[in-house]
C-alpha cells in the first residue's frame, strides 16, 4: 500500500514527556518552546539568547536573568499485536489482517507527529522476528505491517502478552494493544497491571461471524482458534442466543477489567474508522 493511502487519525498524549528529541508534545525538557516557565540568571542557564532586559534592570543585584521555556519533544508510539490463533478468525477480513492495518495507521500517524513508532508481537510468548524497536523512520514499520496482512498465526494462545512490559522502554509511552482479548481475564488483568508505567489504548477487534451471525437452527462445525480443536454443534434458537449472551457478557467484563485500570478501549467491529480513532482521543485523553 502506498504512503498516501493510509488512513490517519489525530492523537493526543495528556502528560508531559521527558523526551530530548524535539516533536509536538508538551514536556518537561528545557528548550527552544513557546511555552514560558519563569527566569533565572546566564550563568545558570547560559544562553544570551534568551535575555530579558526588563528583568534584568529591575533587579537592584545587578544580575542578568535570562527566560526559560519548555521545548514540545516526541513521544514513544507503539503497537503491542497478539498474533495468537483467534486472530487468523474472519469471515470477510483476517483480524490479524486488520490489526495490520491499523498498526499501519498508528506508524504513519506517528510519522506525521514527527514521534517515533515501534512494534512487539506476541502469540504464547514475545516473537523476537515480530519486534521493531523505535525508530523515526516510518517505512520500516510499514513494511512491517505489510508483512503482517500475509501472515497466518499458529493454532496457540496468547499467553505471551504477560512479557511485552519487558520489552517497552521505562520512559513513558502511548501504546496501541490490539487484540481480541479471548485470552482468561486473569492472565489479562496481570498483563494490564505490569503496562501502568504506559498510556495504554486497547484496540478490540471483534468480528460478527464468532458470535451474532450463526443459523438459528442446523449443524455446524467450529474450531476453537487458540488450540485446533474441532467441534461439531447442533444450533438451536435456545443455544445461539446463549452463545450471544456469553459473547456479550464478556463485552461487559473485558471493559470492566480496562476501566479498573482507567484504559477505556477502542471497539472494532467491521471496518476500522480512522475518524473514530481521532474522536476517541478528544474524548478519553485530556489535551
Amino acid at each position: 500500500m502506498s504512503i498516501g493511502n493510509i488512513k490517519e487519525f489525530s492523537y493526543h498524549i495528556g502528560w508531559r514527556n521527558r523526551g530530548r528529541h524535539p516533536g509536538r508534545h508538551a514536556s518537561t525538557q528545557r528548550g527552544m518552546g513557546m511555552e514560558f516557565i519563569g527566569h533565572t540568571s546566564l550563568i545558570s542557564y547560559p544562553d544570551p539568547r534568551r535575555i530579558d532586559l526588563r528583568q534584568t534592570i529591575r533587579d537592584p543585584m545587578e544580575q542578568v536573568y535570562v527566560r526559560l521555556f519548555n521545548q514540545k519533544s516526541a513521544t514513544p508510539v507503539f503497537v503491542i499485536c497478539d498474533l495468537s490463533g483467534s486472530m487468523n478468525f474472519g469471515a470477510k477480513e483476517r483480524k490479524i489482517r486488520k490489526a495490520a492495518d491499523i498498526a499501519e495507521s498508528i506508524a504513519q500517524s506517528a510519522s506525521r507527529n514527527s514521534d517515533p513508532f515501534g512494534f512487539v508481537g506476541f502469540d504464547e510468548i514475545v516473537r523476537e522476528d515480530w519486534i521493531s524497536t523505535a525508530s523515526f523512520k516510518s517505512q520500516r514499520a510499514i513494511e512491517l505491517a505489510e508483512r503482517l496482512k500475509e501472515y497466518h498465526p499458529e493454532p496457540v494462545s496468547g499467553s505471551g502478552i504477560a512479557d511485552v512490559w519487558r520489552y517497552l522502554p521505562r520512559e513513558r509511552s502511548l501504546v496501541f494493544l490490539i487484540s481480541d482479548f479471548h485470552m482468561p481475564l486473569k492472565e489479562l488483568e496481570g498483563s494490564l497491571a505490569n503496562l501502568l508505567r504506559h498510556h495504554i489504548v486497547p484496540v478490540v477487534l471483534w468480528d460478527a461471524d464468532e458470535y451474532k451471525n450463526l443459523p438459528e437452527f442446523g449443524v455446524t462445525a467450529v474450531t476453537d482458534p487458540e488450540t485446533g480443536a474441532k467441534r461439531t454443534l447442533f444450533l438451536r434458537k435456545n443455544y445461539r442466543d446463549k452463545i450471544i449472551a456469553s459473547f456479550e457478557a464478556r463485552r461487559e467484563a473485558i471493559y470492566k477489567l480496562f476501566m479498573q485500570f482507567d484504559m477505556p478501549p477502542f471497539y472494532v467491529e467491521g471496518d476500522f474508522d480512522a475518524d473514530a480513532l481521532t474522536e476517541y482521543f478528544h474524548q478519553f485523553v485530556a489535551a
